[in-house]
């Protein structure tokens, strides 16, 4: 077997320690077996430059007992074990476990055969650790680093020497922690403290980011993936009561393929007309208003359901954003519009200075309309001909209704997305969360700031 100087040892462990390269490379590099290289580093750890140097000795049968009996409660291989006591060669270990399956106690005790050795009988050599002393607590702080060792190594189950990352150190200190000294732990994982607490935050990042896309699904997943990355950042904060990075949760979002259901951006062609000189546009577009019942919309929108047709005509106040009124019918007549006009003003207080804005549709300057708006003192406003941004909230919505429930939704017939649309109204005022509201439900708005 070739002999190698202590020197040359300490410098391959130090190339090790240094984070030069793992075990095979080194080995590699200095023509070593592989195995050499893991031996010296475990020896080094252990027993410093005495681990290295040469040792010459006979084991006595008391001693091999010993080291097969920790052997197997620590459950440690026999290079780890090995390690712990100072044998330079592992498979000495492996030999006196065969001797003592096949021969019992009394094979460990069989010499060699030959010329007898004519020297006393060493004694069994003390318990590994430093050179004992008379300082009590030296020892006891030398026998629970050795304890730390043997099981961060059986934790680990992984061989003396073999690289993992500094994540998976982490995580098994933090598992030991609990029953061995934390600089023992780091001494043993050749981890600097810094780097430790580092990976341990990053952890903590990780499951509550973990928790956080838990909770994104569910909210995706309650509003039929209606919601946006900013939608649902307004719900979350508003469950957990603390703020949430919107960013995080676009990315998380990403992260999981989740998007909005939302419609195709359409652009719109400007068609230039003069103002309809009858009813003007009062409105001219300002769609803010102080209070609820100043201002309202309204328009009539069209679903085709299997060469079937539904209308909608719907009624909106633009101080929240509410339906407060709407109808449905299979034809677009009259008193589908009229209807809409006659619920909104039955079931709302009306303002004095209450402004009907719509767009210049045929059911809107028929004279029993304009006439029921007169009786109630409201003034009517109409877009430009040919301009749908006159009437731009309205239509909004009715774009809104269809990206989140028409578009996403197999209907049977005609009644059952007559049904549908009826749900998705009440869902809209009463669940569904606007940021322009504060992250509040059109109702919900109108409630607070009008009590």
């Amino acid at each position: 077997m070739k002999k190698y100087q202590t020197e040359f040892k300490l410098e391959v462990v130090k190339s090790f320690l240094a984070g030069e390269g793992g075990a095979k490379l080194l080995a590699r590099r200095w023509s070593l077996p592989e195995e050499k290289v893991r031996t010296w580093v475990s020896h080094y750890r252990l027993h410093g430059i005495d681990g290295l140097r040469p040792k010459r000795s006979a084991y006595s049968a008391q001693f091999k007992l010993q080291v097969l009996s920790h052997q197997d409660r620590e459950q440690l291989s026999s290079r780890q074990v090995a390690a712990v006591y100072d044998i330079r060669n592992p498979n000495q270990v492996v030999v006196w476990r065969r001797k003592l399956d096949e021969g019992g106690v009394e094979a460990l005790g069989s010499g060699k055969q030959g010329r007898p050795n004519m020297k006393p009988e060493q004694r069994c050599p003390a318990p590994p650790g430093p050179v004992m002393t008379d300082s009590a607590q030296t020892l006891r702080e030398e026998n629970t680093r050795l304890r730390a060792e043997v099981a961060y190594l059986k934790k680990a189950s992984l061989d003396p020497g073999e690289e993992i990352s500094c994540a998976d150190k982490a995580r098994l200190i933090t598992g030991l922690r609990r029953h061995h000294k934390l600089a023992d732990l780091l001494q043993v994982a050749g981890l600097a403290r810094s780097t430790f607490y580092y990976q341990c935050q990053a952890i903590l990042r990780s499951e509550q980011q973990s928790d956080m896309e838990v909770k994104i699904r569910t909210i995706y997943d309650e509003h039929k993936g209606r919601y946006g990355y900013r939608r649902i950042t307004a719900a979350l904060c508003r469950s957990l009561a603390e703020p949430v990075n919107h960013k995080c949760v676009q990315r998380l979002m990403q992260k999981m393929g989740l998007r909005a259901l939302i419609r195709a951006k359409k652009s719109f062609r400007h068609v230039s007309s003069m103002s309809d000189v009858n009813v003007p546009n009062v409105l001219q577009r300002d769609f803010f208003a102080e209070a609820p019942n100043q201002k309202w919309v309204t328009d009539v929108t069209e679903f085709n359901v299997h060469g079937q047709k539904l209308y909608l005509s719907a009624c909106m106040d633009l101080y929240n954003g509410e339906i407060i009124a709407h109808r449905m019918a299979r034809r677009p007549v009259f008193d589908l519009v009229s209807d809409t006009l006659r619920e909104a003003l039955d079931r709302s207080a009306c303002a004095s200075e209450l402004i009907v804005h719509s767009d210049q549709g045929w059911h809107y300057k028929m004279q029993p309309y304009r006439a029921m708006l007169a009786h109630h003192g409201v003034k009517q406003s109409m877009s430009r001909r040919g301009n749908c941004f006159d009437n731009a909230v309205i239509e909004s919505f009715f774009g809104t209704l269809k990206a989140e429930y028409y578009h996403l939704e197999m209907h049977d017939g005609i009644a059952a997305l007559e049904a549908g649309v009826h749900d998705y109204i009440h869902y809209y005022n009463h669940e569904r969360i606007k940021l322009g509201l504060q992250g509040l439900s059109p109702v919900e708005y109108r409630l607070r700031n009008t009590a």
